[in-house]
């Protein structure tokens, strides 16, 4: 018996090797820095917040994947819902319509607490393609030829794809791909951690929105068609406005005839403790874009919902009266059936009020770190945080790239998945972020917390 499960292990450990071999020979990682003897890990089975890889080792995935897996890995109705409507109708393009598409955009309706239209895609930075187009096309319609423009924030991120990837206000991302699309401007985060000395919170955030203002102002009114914002930037550190600054953007959008489109992608879903990030600060958006959460990343699924005044713009005869925008598999029927399944999930199991408790404990048993020579900030919404490590408190100087690589590959050492802000701005991807499942256990944050607390002890540099 003991041969047996030596030869087993043996096999076992072959197998992998070779996994290892033609995933260098064969597979493009996602933004990844290349490394000659990088070994990826290869996940094999996912259950709850944790996922197994090839050579049978667990790990607590902090990081919802690629901060989707809201409800859970391993969810059996989920992949049921999608195999049951893949044997009923695999397929069916929204030029015409089918019923998972139709259903499901009413659901959205109701967790958006509003009246909004639905256009169906693939993914965020289809979703947000999705909106500029509307936008700039929305404001033609209604006689304002001139608004092209857009305004979102340094540090944000909005996609890969060129329009998308215009939008974004990280530079890291963008170089060597410009020109990018023109028409895409930036201003200042409200990072609060580096507002400037003796300036009040309620005062930067205030000052940060008004930079809005005076950048449509500056560039004209009748030339901006959108602000694209976050309700907090996500993958660009973790930077959590004050709801004075969120309620003044939508003022200032609404008083110069320019549209807001608030980008969930990440913060929709019950990610921030509520349905959507944006409800947290009482405003109605223009458009919302979202994607990940809303299949809990089970299969690719995204959607713009579109005020529905703004659509009625499109009900027009004129031969280029219509949105002219298609997309192959965006409201898959499956991919449509399975978002649904999977807001019915979280509602029957109450994961957006999960996700609110869970993160109000993340964040009180991240305070003992507040004293960590490393630590500079602690920032959380809802169930995600972002824990910026400098080299000293009081000049806040980032902390390198070296000491985070190594706070992250001692954690999945220890079985935990966490992230970084990684290829944001130079200099500053200094932000440990942290986004588990909204379905976690007590016991899975309890080793979140042992875990992390225990790694960031123990490392001297």
């Amino acid at each position: 018996m003991e041969l047996t499960n030596e030869s087993n292990e043996s096999n076992e450990a072959n197998e992998a090797q070779q996994a290892v071999e033609k995933d260098r020979r064969y597979l493009w990682h996602n933004i990844l820095p290349y490394s000659k003897n990088h070994k990826p890990m290869i996940g094999v089975k996912g259950s709850g917040s944790w996922v197994t890889d090839m050579e049978g080792n667990r790990y607590l995935d902090a990081m919802s994947g690629m901060w989707c897996v809201n409800a859970g890995y391993g969810r059996l109705e989920l992949a049921q819902a999608a195999y049951e409507q893949l044997a009923e109708l695999s397929y069916f393009p929204l030029t015409q319509s089918h019923l998972p598409a139709i259903r499901l955009a009413e659901k959205l309706n109701e967790w958006l607490e509003g009246e909004y239209v639905i256009f169906f895609s693939n993914s965020g930075s289809e979703a947000n393609e999705a909106a500029f187009k509307i936008s700039r096309q929305y404001q033609q319609q209604i006689g304002q030829h001139h608004r092209y423009k857009f305004i979102s924030r340094y540090r944000g991120y909005h996609g890969s794809s060129l329009g998308a990837l215009s939008a974004t206000g990280q530079a890291q991302r963008k170089y060597k791909y410009e020109p990018l699309g023109s028409g895409f401007l930036h201003v200042r985060p409200p990072d609060g951690y580096r507002r400037p000395a003796g300036l009040s919170l309620t005062a930067f955030n205030e000052q940060c929105a008004q930079a809005i203002e005076d950048t449509i102002i500056w560039e004209g009114a009748e030339t901006v068609a959108a602000v694209i914002m976050e309700p907090v930037i996500t993958g660009g550190g973790i930077i959590v406005p004050e709801p004075v600054y969120v309620e003044m953007v939508r003022d200032i959008c609404t008083r110069h005839g320019v549209l807001l489109i608030i980008d969930e992608v990440i913060c929709g879903f019950g990610r921030s403790g509520r349905k959507f990030g944006h409800q947290n600060f009482g405003i109605k958006p223009d458009m919302v874009t979202m994607a990940k959460g809303l299949t809990s990343g089970y299969l690719p699924l995204s959607a713009t919902a579109v005020r529905k005044d703004i659509y009625d713009a499109f009900k027009d005869e004129d031969l280029y009266g219509h949105f002219r925008h298609v997309n192959t598999f965006g409201g898959n029927p499956a991919a449509c059936a399975l978002a649904l399944r999977n807001l019915e999930i979280m509602e029957q199991e109450q994961l957006v009020e999960r996700s609110r408790v869970l993160g109000e404990r993340l964040m009180a048993g991240l305070a003992g770190l507040a004293e960590h020579p490393l630590v500079g900030d602690i920032r959380g919404f809802g169930f995600m945080a972002g824990i910026e490590l400098v080299e000293d408190k009081a000049s806040k100087q980032p902390a390198p790239l070296a000491v985070m690589t190594e706070m992250i590959s001692r954690c999945k050492k220890a079985g935990l998945i966490i992230g970084k802000n990684g290829d944001t701005v130079a200099g500053y991807n200094n932000v440990l972020t942290l986004a588990p499942p909204l379905s976690s256990t007590d016991e899975d944050l309890e080793f979140i917390l042992t875990t992390l607390t225990k790694v960031m002890q123990e490392y001297t540099g």
